[in-house]
C-alpha cells in the first residue's frame, strides 16, 4: 500500500490544472484546493502503512489494481464537494448536480479514469457544473489512457525495480514491448509520444476555431476534447458530443482516434528507428482493414436510407459524404472505444445498431489506449482455430502460431483463450444481472442490457436506447451501478489483474 500512497500523493499535481481554471473562471476554487490537501494527505498515510516490497508478479497485480480503485475514489471528491460542499468552509455550487450522491460520484470518476466514457452526470451542462469541474472529468480521461501506473513508473524512480510487472499488469494488450533497455525509460517515451499526439489535436482543433471552420470549438473545448480522444475516452463537455461541432471537426478527430486505437510502442519504433514499422505490422493492417470493412457496410445503409440519421447528424440518404464520414466516425468510435458521437446511433434501425454491437467487442490494437478484446487476440484466436482444423486433418503435424514472423508461445496463445472466455462470461452474467436490476424508467430491454454490460466492460461508454450518446446511465439503480463500476475497473486492467486477486491460490504463500 505504500507505494500506492506514493501514486496518489503525486495525483496532487495533474490536480493544479483544473485548480487553475477554477482560479480563472473564478469557480470552484475551494473545491480543488481541498480535494489536493486530501489527496496530499490520504497519499502520505498510504506511504507509511507499511515498508516498500520486492515487486513481483504477485505484487504487481495487486499494486496496479488498488492503485486504480484508489484513484477512482479520490477522483470523485471533487464531484462531491462541488454538489455538497463543506460546511463553514465550501459552498455548493452544484446543489442540482447528480454528482452528489456517492454512487454515481464514483461511477463518473471509474468512468473517467478507465476511459470508459459511460456517464450519469444527468445535465451535462456549465450551468450546472463549472468549467474546473469539467476539465477535471476530461483529465481523468487522459490521465487513465496511457495508464497512471505507467505515469509513476517514467517520474518515480523507486516503481524502477519491478517496473515490467507493473506495466505488464496495466498496459492495455497482450504483451509490453520494451522500446529501450530500461522499462523507466520506455514508459517515458510512451508517455511523450502520447503528450506529443494530445497538444497535436489540441492545436488543430484550435486552428479550426481560428480560421472560422469551427465557430464553437474555442480553446477550452479544443483542450477538453484533445484530452479525451488519445485516450479513447469520449467524455465531451458538450451535451450533444462531437455532433455538437462541425464536419471539418469530425474529419480532423477521426486520424486521431484511429491513432489512439494503434500500439503506441510502434509509433516509438517508427519514429526512432523504423519507418515502416507501422505499415509491415500484421496487427494494424488488420485493425485498419475491419475498420474499413465495417465502415463501408455501414456507409452503405446510411447512404441507402436503411439506417437513417434523423438527428444532429443531419440527414445521410443520398448523401455520400456525409453518410460516409458518420459511418467511419461512430466505427472508430466503437472499435477504439472512444465513445464520441456525431449522431444518435439509438434511433438507426436494428442492422446499424448490431453492427455498432459487434465493433464493441473488437477493440484497438494491443498497447494503444483503446480498450476491448483487442485485434491481436482475435488474429491468434483465428488462426488457433484454423491449426486446430489443419491438425485435425493432420495429426502428426507441427504447426506453431507466427504473428508477423514471429512464433507466438503456447502460454500466450492458452492466456488469450482465457482472457476471451472469461471476458464473455462477465458480459453474460453482467447482462442477465442488469436485465434483473431494471431501469427506473421501467424494463430493460436485452439490446439495452447487453450494450450496457458491453460498454462498460469493453469501456466504450454509450449503448443502445435509453443508453445511446445523448443517453445517460443515471436511471440505473444502485446495485446496477456499482457491479459496471466493478466492470469498468475489471475491464481496463485486462481482467486478469483483478480476477486473480479473486482467487484462493493468490492469498497462499
Amino acid at each position: 500500500m505504500s507505494l500506492v500512497g506514493t501514486v496518489l500523493k503525486f495525483l496532487s499535481i495533474p490536480l493544479l490544472v483544473p485548480l487553475a481554471v477554477a482560479i480563472y473562471y473564478g469557480q470552484d476554487v475551494p473545491v480543488f484546493l481541498a480535494t489536493i490537501l486530501v489527496t496530499l494527505a490520504i497519499g502520505l498515510a498510504m506511504e507509511r502503512l507499511d515498508s516498500e516490497p520486492d515487486i513481483g508478479s504477485r505484487e504487481g497485480f495487486l499494486m496496479v489494481a488498488a492503485t486504480w480503485l484508489f484513484v477512482s475514489f479520490v477522483g470523485a471528491i471533487p464531484y462531491l464537494l462541488a454538489a455538497h460542499g463543506v460546511p463553514g468552509l465550501i459552498a455548493s455550487s452544484a446543489p442540482t448536480s447528480s454528482l452528489g450522491q456517492p454512487v454515481n460520484a464514483l461511477f463518473e470518476s471509474m468512468s473517467g479514469v478507465t476511459t470508459t466514457g459511460a456517464t450519469v452526470m444527468g445535465n451535462i451542462s456549465f450551468d450546472t457544473h463549472s468549467r474546473a469541474v469539467m476539465i477535471w472529468r476530461q483529465l481523468t480521461q487522459w490521465l487513465g489512457g496511457m495508464g497512471i501506473v505507467v505515469l509513476a513508473l517514467a517520474i518515480l524512480p523507486k516503481l524502477s525495480v519491478g517496473g515490467a510487472q507493473l506495466m505488464e499488469a496495466e498496459a492495455p494488450g497482450v504483451s509490453v514491448e520494451k522500446l529501450t533497455p530500461r522499462i523507466a525509460q520506455t514508459a517515458r517515451v510512451l508517455w511523450v509520444l502520447y503528450f506529443g499526439l494530445t497538444v497535436l489535436e489540441i492545436g488543430l482543433l484550435y486552428g479550426l476555431f481560428r480560421v472560422g471552420l469551427a465557430p464553437n470549438m474555442d480553446l477550452y473545448n479544443a483542450v477538453a476534447h484533445g484530452l479525451t480522444t488519445m485516450p479513447t475516452g469520449g467524455f465531451s463537455p458538450e451535451a450533444d458530443s462531437i455532433a455538437a461541432f462541425s464536419g471539418a471537426v469530425q474529419w480532423l478527430i477521426i486520424p486521431f482516434m484511429l491513432a489512439a486505437g494503434t500500439n503506441f510502442a510502434l509509433f516509438g519504433r517508427a519514429v526512432s528507428s523504423d519507418p515502416w514499422a507501422l505499415v509491415r505490422d500484421t496487427e494494424i493492417r488488420i485493425y485498419v482493414g475491419i475498420v474499413g470493412v465495417i465502415t463501408a457496410i455501414l456507409a452503405g445503409l446510411l447512404f441507402a436510407g436503411t439506417a437513417p440519421v434523423l438527428d444532429l447528424g443531419g440527414a445521410t440518404q443520398g448523401n455520400a459524404e456525409n453518410a460516409i464520414r458518420q459511418a467511419l466516425f461512430q466505427t472508430l468510435a466503437m472499435v477504439t472505444t472512444t465513445g464520441y458521437a456525431t449522431s444518435d446511433f439509438a434511433q438507426w434501425d436494428t442492422a446499424g445498431q448490431y453492427l455498432l454491437l459487434f465493433a464493441m467487442f473488437i477493440g484497438g490494437s494491443g498497447g494503444s489506449t483503446g480498450g476491448g478484446i483487442k485485434v491481436i487476440r482475435w488474429v491468434v484466436i483465428l488462426k488457433s482455430a484454423r491449426r486446430e482444423l489443419f491438425t485435425t486433418v493432420h495429426p502428426d503435424a507441427i504447426r506453431p502460431i507466427r504473428l508477423g514472423g514471429i512464433v507466438i508461445d503456447e502460454s500466450a496463445v492458452r492466456g488469450i483463450y482465457a482472457f476471451t472466455l472469461i471476458y464473455f462470461l462477465l458480459f453474460g452474467v453482467a447482462t442477465i444481472l442488469l436485465v434483473i436490476g431494471g431501469h427506473q424508467s421501467g424494463s430493460l430491454s436485452v439490446l439495452e442490457a447487453m450494450s450496457a454490460s458491453a460498454s462498460t466492460i469493453g469501456n466504450v461508454g454509450p449503448g443502445f436506447g435509453s443508453l445511446g450518446p445523448f443517453g445517460s446511465y443515471l436511471p440505473f439503480p444502485d446495485g446496477s451501478k456499482l457491479l459496471m463500476i466493478f466492470l469498468m475497473w475489471v475491464g481496463r486492467l485486462e481482467i486478469i489483474p483483478v480476477m486473480v486477486l479473486l482467487t484462493r491460490s493468490y492469498w497462499q504463500s
